[in-house]
């Protein structure tokens, strides 16, 4: 069997393929550096980008060791790449809210700034759980030990699920009534949640599954479900910046120009 296949000797079950590993850590570094031009994007998407590009370099750097098992690099990628999608999450609270802020806010179930407060509280704690438990696995002295703080972790992560469910819920609500009175269409929102919603869901299954389960120790699960999820959600904020949408949306006016130019 290839080293490089699932090895239950190694800490990630495999070694980290380097190319791959080089990949997200550039494409997340040139995202990252990106200037944005909101101040609140700064404390999310920006650090959400920095988090994923040092889990990613741990990443890197645990391909570059002879077996793959050193803890540092092993801790700092399990630890970032939980944690660091956190952030993202918040920023698309902040952009509903904003929209719902523009486009009127007699077609949305809650306030505009509820959904700031709501869902960037629950998403606040679910990252200190979070943080809270990727401390205790990386202190950890026993496989016991560790698989309590994966426990915790997987706490955090379903509250930050069950949050985006309901977000995405309310989102949609507010989509189909706005579309009932005019056509709208709104890309960047939705194609980001969609993205997060597929890797909550697949962080969940793996802390469900254990340290040594088959999904955390199955390397194209982790690429395809996590990096390249969370690289999608980033760069789709890029493509389509929420400053340059936002800024073209005028209360009052008809919108439905601007989202379909």
């Amino acid at each position: 069997m290839s080293i490089r296949e699932i090895n239950p000797e190694l800490k990630y079950g495999y070694i980290p393929t380097e190319w791959i590993c080089i990949t997200f850590v550039s494409l997340f570094g040139i995202s990252t550096s990106i200037y944005f031009r909101i101040w609140w994007l700064l404390p999310t998407v920006i650090l959400a980008g920095i988090g994923e590009t040092i889990g990613w370099s741990g990443r890197l750097w645990s391909s570059q060791t002879f077996d793959g098992n050193a803890s540092v690099p092993y801790l700092m990628q399990i630890s970032s790449t939980v944690i660091s999608p956190t952030p993202l999450v918040a920023a698309n609270f902040i952009i509903l809210g904003r929209i719902i802020q523009k486009l009127g806010s007699q077609y949305s179930r809650l306030k505009p700034r509820l959904y700031t407060i709501i869902f960037c509280s629950a998403d606040t704690v679910a990252l200190i759980i979070q943080a809270l438990g990727g401390a205790a696995a990386s202190s950890a002295t026993t496989e016991s030990g560790a698989q309590e703080g994966a426990n915790i972790m997987l706490a955090g992560v379903i509250i930050q699920m069950v949050a985006i469910t309901f977000y995405v819920t309310l989102a949609a609500e507010f989509l189909f009534r706005y579309a009932t009175k005019r056509s709208f269409r709104e890309k960047s929102s939705d194609e980001v949640e969609g993205t997060l919603d597929h890797r909550a869901v697949y962080r969940t299954i793996e802390l469900a599954d254990g340290w040594t389960g088959d999904v955390l120790r199955t390397q194209v699960l982790f690429n395809v479900l996590d990096g390249a999820m969370i690289c999608i959600a980033i760069y789709t904020l890029n493509f389509f910046h929420p400053g340059f949408l936002l800024s073209r949306v005028t209360p009052g006016v008809a919108t439905e120009k601007v989202f379909n130019d």
